[in-house]
């Protein structure tokens, strides 16, 4: 009998806010990743918080009896939103070390909703790809429409010159946990230079 073969996608890295948002639509989505995850034998990676969605996904990938890495600094675990039901709860003591190991332990990237630390943890790696510092699927899970206004803003930005269609296209999106994991699963990264018509940007 032949073993199962190894997913191509072992951990994943989620961004997500820190709180719940308002409506239960942004919870429910946290949840549902979280048991795909699981269901999937994939492991999270995440920013060890307990606190909102960060703690949802956490959880909700616990209960399904699957793994998660939570990497977080010790000036938050001082606040005490670290997550003490995780078993391997990594602490740093600066969030360039946080954010450096969390992609590092992860084969690809998913932000959920979240605020301004979500944005600049997704935007950091999917720059990554553009420089081919590391080449991992990088995804949007889109919750009712929460992403519409960033994905025009990133169009807008093609249009205007400053970003290439198939550095655009890099950041694949989905309102499906499972229809996400599986465009990252298959993804390659373009071949093509950052440079738009030869000058920097």
């Amino acid at each position: 009998m032949s073993a199962e073969p190894e997913p191509a996608i072992r951990r994943l890295c989620v961004y997500c806010g820190s709180s719940n948002g308002v409506g239960p639509d942004y919870v429910d989505a946290a949840r549902r990743l979280g048991t795909t995850l699981a269901e999937r034998g994939i492991g999270l990676v995440y920013g060890g918080a307990h606190v909102g969605l960060m703690g949802t996904v956490a959880d909700a990938v616990m209960a399904a009896g699957g793994d998660v890495v939570g990497v977080i600094t010790s000036q938050l675990t001082g606040l005490e939103i670290g997550h003490q039901g995780i078993g391997d709860l990594r602490i740093v003591d600066t969030m360039h070390e946080r954010k450096f190991l969390m992609a590092d332990l992860a084969d690809a990237f998913v932000a959920l909703p979240g605020g301004l630390g979500t944005l600049e943890e997704l935007f950091e790696v999917l720059t990554w790809n553009q420089l081919s510092i590391h080449h991992k699927g990088v995804g949007l899970l889109d919750v009712d429409g929460f992403f519409g206004p960033l994905l025009a803003m990133l169009d807008h930005a093609v249009d205007a010159g400053f970003i290439r269609p198939q550095h655009r296209a890099m950041l694949r999106v989905s309102d499906d946990p499972g229809t996400l994991l599986d465009d990252l699963a298959a993804w390659t990264a373009p071949s093509v230079e950052k440079w738009v018509d030869g000058r920097r940007r």
